[in-house]
């Protein structure tokens, strides 16, 4: 069942995983305010060791923390986090899921296969802009488009593979295509096969973000009579390709890890 509301805020430190496909970042908050940040490789925290080699020290440095909240793309690391966090934090460890009492109305067919990643990220956009259409850009491993109206319904999105797995996808379907690693091209054209796969990749990806934007905004301005609508970015490859579009989206590195702060305070209000 989902449900619509704002969170409050609390000075507790809170513990927020983020396990994306590629990178793991580990924050912990006092109330809205971001105490450390760590990044480290998803494949990192694969087993007992890696786990606590990630979490220990945190935990060690922050005795007093006992509240945390994990928000997964990998649902082998998302069991094993939450065991571990289970064991040894005293309060309550969350989970960001579509069951969760949302701050956004949820209209999808299939909500429990809707992204943790997208929720919070959502969550975050209607905190930010509660009175606003927003469109929501997640340019990671795979990108995300998201959009919620101004009276906080989500409308719909977009998936599409992000840079890394159209460079790999070239690589790995061709015979001969080398793999390349992505830069900022400094022609419109290439002059070897790696330019040429360097510009078409990045290229191909700014002109797209560019134009599911523009397409979308005339949506939401013909079709939902939206006028006043923001754009918000994240992922890892978001200031890169931020930096190369038309306008000026908001680049929220932290977009997600905030977001699910935002779930884990409304939902621990709502279950107190």
């Amino acid at each position: 069942m989902l449900f619509y509301g704002e969170p409050s805020s609390t000075d507790t430190l809170l513990l927020v995983v983020e396990t994306g496909n590629t990178t793991t970042s580990i924050v912990v908050f006092s109330g809205s305010e971001c105490l450390e940040v760590q990044k480290i490789p998803s494949l990192s925290l694969s087993g007992h060791d890696g786990l606590f080699g990630s979490l220990a020290p945190v935990l060690i440095k922050y005795p007093v923390l006992c509240d945390a909240v994990i928000c997964s793309v990998v649902p082998l690391l998302e069991k094993s986090i939450s065991d571990y966090l289970h064991r040894h934090l005293t309060g309550q460890v969350m989970t960001v899921s579509s069951s969760m009492r949302l701050p956004f109305m949820l209209h999808y067919n299939s909500p429990e296969t809707f992204g943790a990643d997208r929720l919070a990220l959502c969550a975050l956009c209607q905190s930010l802009y509660p009175e606003k259409a927003v469109i929501a850009l997640d340019i990671g491993t795979a990108i995300t488009v998201d959009v919620l109206d101004s009276g906080a319904h989500y409308l719909g999105g977009l998936i599409m593979p992000g840079l890394d797995l159209m460079a790999k996808a070239l690589h790995e379907h061709t015979a001969r295509l080398p793999l390349v690693a992505l830069d900022r091209q400094e022609t419109l054209l290439g002059y070897s096969t790696v330019d040429c796969i360097n510009n078409g990749i990045v290229l191909g990806c700014v002109s797209s973000m560019e134009g599911v934007v523009t397409k979308i905004t005339s949506w939401l301005q013909k079709e939902c009579n939206e006028l006043d609508i923001k754009v918000i970015a994240t992922g890892g490859s978001a200031p890169f390709i931020i930096s190369m579009l038309d306008g000026s989206p908001v680049v929220e590195e932290m977009a997600v890890v905030k977001g699910s702060r935002i779930l884990f305070e409304l939902n621990a209000n709502f279950s107190s």
